[in-house]
């Protein structure tokens, strides 16, 4: 029986081809919904694990998060640069970083931050040293800038530059190791220096009095901490002074007590104070209803494809009727003609759903792939259980319906289809 199949597959091979491709395609949309969904949820999930709590402006608590921790460009309300210099002072805090935005460089944003946020936020450096002086900088993993580079950022997010600062330089002297996150796309500096760029030196006060001076002076000789080491210059905590107000700040409280005191203390009329988890954990809701429809849509269409299937089959038996009355009259039980039918038809749609399958995961790789050259963040693109059950369940579907034309094979008549 399993050489009467392949042989009658191969004399009907461009139909075979057909209903293989259409089940593939059919099968490969919800394959790809459930992986990329998934993919985005571990990928943002470890984006986001290193960051405990972020103090922002009273506002949408999702944008600040896209904002702070996911580099997306969008404005934020500052909040007072005084939030900063208690929260830094704070003993229940390890560090509090700033994070100030506005800039860029070749498609890359410029992130003012802090040295201490490179070293304790677990990013380090893999080549080169940390920020020292108010016009360093430090550039992502894939960032393709070498070392010693003299930069000059201009106005504006990536994509959406306006003007540059002609005035303002940096060297990048280090390069952070890899993240799989978007900071890895980023260029860190010091939020002196992005103060400075701004016109808000005079206001920070304490800090950096003639840095960008000294640092153009020994530029050409690739002395980029002249002035720090002369003394000219502090940058990071302590910061003193009237400080300039930032889109948001990074916590890292130094046990999970004090980061729910923190947050308590921090959510008032003038701070937002958020815990990036319970965030990302309305987010995945907003994206699973994303995928449910999605997977309405991948349903709907699978229907489609099963319905055009059975149509295909049904015609198939239409013109081998005369061929199934010849097998019975030769005296092929009516069985056989039965498993014939439905061995046949599950073996050509199991065909289209592993294929589905194939499809499903490259798409989402290219989909992970692109979002990754864009954002930096890496999207593990995997195929688990949960989707080889998937594809059986599709199979399974497929055997009972395939079921439909095997009985109709069993119950024809040989008499009427050998007089037609």
């Amino acid at each position: 029986m399993i050489r009467f199949i392949l042989a009658d597959l191969k004399r009907f091979w461009p139909g075979v081809v057909a209903v293989v491709l259409l089940v593939a395609f059919a099968s490969a949309l919800g394959m790809a919904v459930r992986i990329e969904e998934r993919a985005l949820r571990l990928g943002s999930a470890r984006a986001a694990d290193r960051f405990d709590l972020v103090v922002g402006a009273p506002g949408s608590e999702t944008q600040l998060i896209l904002s702070s921790i996911f580099l997306q460009p969008s404005p934020l309300t500052l909040i007072p640069g005084s939030v900063l210099q208690t929260l830094s002072q704070d003993p229940r805090v390890e560090f509090a970083a700033p994070v100030g935005f506005g800039d860029s460089y070749r498609g890359y944003q410029i992130v003012g931050t802090s040295a201490e946020f490179i070293a304790k936020s677990g990013f380090g450096i893999a080549e080169g040293s940390n920020l020292a002086g108010t016009f360093d900088a430090v550039v992502g993993s894939l960032v393709s800038v070498p070392l010693g580079t003299v930069i000059h950022p201009v106005h504006g997010v990536a994509g959406e530059a306006t003007d540059d600062h002609p005035e303002i330089s940096y060297r990048i002297v280090g390069r952070m190791k890899e993240t799989a996150t978007p900071w890895d796309r980023a260029i860190l500096v010091p939020i002196e220096g992005v103060w400075r760029t701004h016109g808000l030196s005079e206001a920070e006060g304490a800090h950096a009095h003639d840095a960008q001076d000294a640092h153009e002076a020994h530029g050409e000789e690739g002395e980029a901490h002249a002035a720090h080491d002369s003394g000219e210059e502090r940058i990071g905590p302590p910061w003193t002074g009237d400080l300039p107000g930032v889109p948001a700040i990074l916590v890292k409280p130094k046990t999970i007590a004090n980061a729910y005191q923190l947050r308590g203390e921090y959510r008032t009329e003038a701070t937002l104070a958020v815990f990036p988890g319970e965030v990302l954990t309305r987010l995945y809701s907003t994206l699973g209803d994303a995928r449910l429809a999605l997977g309405a849509i991948a349903a709907a269409a699978q229907a489609l494809a099963g319905a055009a299937v059975m149509l295909v089959t049904m015609m198939h038996l239409a013109q081998r009727r005369r061929q199934i009355s010849a097998l019975r009259a030769f005296g092929a039980p009516r069985l056989a003609i039965f498993a014939v039918v439905w061995a046949e038809l599950v073996l050509v749609i199991g065909v289209g759903i592993a294929a589905g399958l194939g499809l499903g995961y490259a798409a989402a790789h290219a989909i992970s792939a692109t979002i990754t050259r864009q954002s930096g963040m890496t999207l593990p693109v995997t195929i688990d259980g949960n989707d080889i059950r998937f594809a059986g369940l599709l199979l399974a579907i497929a055997g009972v319906i395939a079921l439909v034309p095997a009985w109709i094979a069993y119950r024809q008549p040989i008499s009427r289809a050998l007089r037609s």
